[in-house]
């Protein structure tokens, strides 16, 4: 087997292993809305934990063997697996809608990613890692209080909090590569702050994935972390690595036609999404009020007379000579003058 194969083989079941872990997630996220951001006691969520960790071991692993512009674009196939394996093992069919989104989603992503430049060999310096961690910080606080904010929308809050995680990811990305070229050029292991970043950023994009499937379905929570988090790494590479685009201009602009696709399809997802809410939400049940005591007749408030009260009147269901039909009942009748006249 040739190291090419190697590399697909190995990109193709790390994604696999994330739209598993997804799936386990988004499930997790139904059965325990309380524990929105760690069930800690759900054996199914370290299962999810697991798969993810599988999914990030094999996609480095496809790295040492295949070339970055191969691998990464492999990686968006994890938002067409997803759906159908959510359909075969916990039958959760997706929508014609969702085929599209997830579909333009996938393709837009992975063009975006097979035009992006070679990795550059640089690295970030203390100054920038410091501002990338600040910034990072501030980003995902900012998003997660916007989600909190809209939480009557749970769908948006839910792509608000898919977002926050994918940019934690992304960063982590780029921290890890930052060790992995420093510690190839130094021989060293003295990188023990930038090992805290990653550990609290993969943290809290582990945390905030979980949260996000919550109230949300699969599709599009998926869609957004799958999608932000190699654009983000991919905006940080092209701004402090010097990485480029290929094809110059032509390259260029293909890009950004594929980010507007992919941009496209997780609107597409989003508005899927909260269509089927409104579509599932039960309709409002008015409580029937009790019958109270009428006071006045309607028919005195038209006539303007006054109303003469007979106490102790036959029931309704009396015959012509005042006798009721089974149980005898009595009541209080009240009637105008008018009907008096009526009558005679």
């Amino acid at each position: 087997m040739s190291a090419l194969t190697l590399a697909v083989l190995l990109s193709l079941v790390s994604a696999v292993a994330y739209a598993g872990g997804a799936i386990l997630q988004e499930r997790v996220a139904v059965s325990t809305p309380v524990h929105a951001y760690a069930p800690l006691r759900r054996p199914v969520w370290w299962c999810a934990v697991a798969l993810n960790g599988l999914g990030a071991v094999l996609h480095v692993a496809a790295l040492a063997y295949g070339p970055l512009s191969l691998v990464q674009p492999l990686g968006a196939l994890t938002i067409v697996f997803a759906l159908p394996m959510a359909a075969l093992f916990v039958h959760r069919k997706a929508g014609a809608t969702a085929w599209r989104g997830a579909i333009m989603a996938a393709v837009g992503l992975a063009g975006l990613l097979s035009l992006t430049g070679s990795a550059s060999e640089q690295s970030l310096e203390g100054t920038e890692r410091l501002m990338v961690a600040l910034v990072t910080a501030g980003t995902v606080l900012a998003l997660m209080t916007l989600a909190h904010a809209v939480n009557r929308h749970p769908v948006v809050r839910s792509v608000l909090l898919a977002g926050a995680a994918g940019v934690a990811f992304g960063i982590a990305s780029v921290f890890t590569k930052s060790v992995a070229v420093e510690w190839t050029e130094d021989g060293t292991f003295a990188q023990f702050s930038s090992f805290l970043v990653i550990a609290a950023l993969a943290t809290s994009g582990l945390l905030l994935s979980q949260a996000s499937y919550r109230g949300a379905g699969l599709a599009a929570p998926l869609a957004t972390v799958t999608v932000v988090n190699p654009v983000v790494a991919a905006a940080v590479g092209l701004t402090l690595f010097g990485e480029t685009f290929r094809y110059g201009t032509t390259g260029t602009a293909l890009a950004l036609a594929c980010g507007v696709v992919a941009a496209g399809g997780l609107i597409l997802l989003t508005t899927e999404r909260i269509s089927g809410a409104r579509r599932a939400a039960p309709e409002p049940v008015v409580a029937a009020m009790p019958a109270q005591l009428m006071t006045r007749s309607p028919r005195a408030i038209t006539d303007g007379e006054p109303l003469v009260r007979r106490v102790g009147a036959p029931a309704r269901d009396a015959d012509a000579h005042g006798r009721t039909k089974g149980k005898g009942r009595r009541y209080d009748e009240w009637h105008s003058p008018r009907d008096e006249r009526i009558k005679s």
